[in-house]
């Protein structure tokens, strides 16, 4: 049985990929999973919202809460704003439990839809169930894309999974799924007969399942939300393909483009310009690695800003030579450049040299005519010898 942390395949969280194009799992195959500081602070405020629900439902005793809360704290994604935006999550999921009649709360429910594709599971933040309805409840405390409830993919396979396990209990012959975003002001709900999401799963999850564990099915990205965590989206031609399409406006006829073509080339900038930054990522990180070589181009070390290891130090440097205080400050030490016009470069590389830090830029891939040396190179290395 996987863990608690292994991901399906064919999982929730990333339907919007194998079910609108199934062939992209298997580009996926074998790249591994990546994470960020954003996916790290989500987690957190799960946990936070798992705790906070679970003392309000009596699944756990004071102490218990203090504990998970003490443990929580000690994260530096922690802070009063998450406290702020989890309980507006908790107080409106408590809101929808308590007018409910004889309602049964779940949290953070493993729910397993492998009915329809198999080997399909994901975790439920929030199950409310009662006879005749299911509820959905679904935290998603990013701020950079607002997500919607109406025919949600991820929301409708938690609630496939919940009407495997739960229905016996409960009948249920509708759902209701609801997505809350609270830093963004973003609630969002839909409802379907529970007739019409068995449909969905009979129709539409089980071909693409099918599809996507045996790479067939159709290329389809024009919902740009299917590849938006597209983990191959770097090196796949036929994403390229897709987002390439906008070199017909070179053929046109007229010299000017019309207003409706512009508009459609703006459309496209943002999808676009997330595609290259993952063609760039893919191309800097294989070059890195030693595993490609990309014709006209290299990598080389990022410009970087110099920096003063020890303020402090660096002032009574200056102070113990005759520069005065006023001079050299404002609330803080002033900037490197600025101190530099005061005494003089000499001067200032004789007195704090020592105390001066130029960390090494970040790799950057460039056109071979630019001046800075590849990486792992012999000028790279008699230029860091020097």
């Amino acid at each position: 049985m996987p863990s608690p942390t292994t991901h399906a395949k064919l999982s929730a969280s990333g339907a919007m990929k194998w079910i609108n194009c199934p062939p992209m799992l298997w580009m996926e195959e074998g790249l591994p999973d990546t994470t960020s500081p954003y996916a790290v602070e989500g987690t957190l405020a799960h946990s936070l919202v798992e705790a906070k629900l679970a003392y309000e439902t009596n699944k756990i005793t004071t102490a218990e809460y203090d504990k998970k809360l003490a443990h929580i704290k000690q994260s530096q994604f922690y802070n009063q704003s998450m406290e702020d935006f989890t309980d507006e999550h908790v107080a409106m999921v408590l809101k929808d439990y308590v007018t409910t009649d004889n309602a049964d709360i779940y949290l953070e429910k493993r729910v397993d839809f492998s009915d329809w594709a198999p080997g399909g599971f994901g975790t439920s933040d929030t199950i409310i169930a009662s006879e005749g309805q299911l509820q959905i409840w679904d935290l998603k405390y990013g701020k950079g894309v607002k997500v919607s409830a109406n025919h949600n993919f991820q929301l409708m396979l938690y609630a496939l999974g919940a009407y495997s396990y739960y229905d016996l209990l409960y009948g249920f012959e509708s759902v209701k799924m609801t997505i809350s975003q609270p830093r963004i002001d973003n609630l969002s709900q839909f409802e379907m007969s529970m007739a019409d999401l068995l449909k969905w799963g009979e129709e539409v999850v089980k071909p693409a399942a099918d599809d996507a564990m045996n790479g067939r099915g159709e290329w389809d990205f024009e919902d740009p939300h299917t590849w938006r965590f597209y983990k191959a989206a770097g090196f796949c031609r036929h994403l390229a393909e897709k987002n390439l399409e906008i070199r017909k406006y070179e053929f046109k006829e007229a010299n000017t483009l019309k207003p409706a073509e512009i508009a459609d080339i703006l459309d496209q900038k943002a999808d676009i310009e997330r595609w290259l930054k993952s063609v760039e990522y893919y191309a800097m990180s294989q070059v890195k690695d030693g595993k490609l070589e990309i014709p006209g181009y290299k990598l080389v070390e990022g410009r970087s800003n110099r920096k003063i290891t020890d303020p402090v130090a660096a002032e009574n440097v200056l102070r113990k030579h005759g520069f005065a205080k006023k001079d050299i400050t404002a609330t803080n030490l002033l900037s490197l450049t600025a101190l530099e016009k005061i005494t003089g470069k000499q001067k200032f590389s004789d007195l704090l040299g020592d105390l001066i830090l130029k960390p090494s830029g970040k790799p950057t891939l460039v056109t071979n005519d630019d001046k800075r040396p590849a990486l792992n190179s012999t000028a790279a290395a008699q230029q860091d010898f020097n």
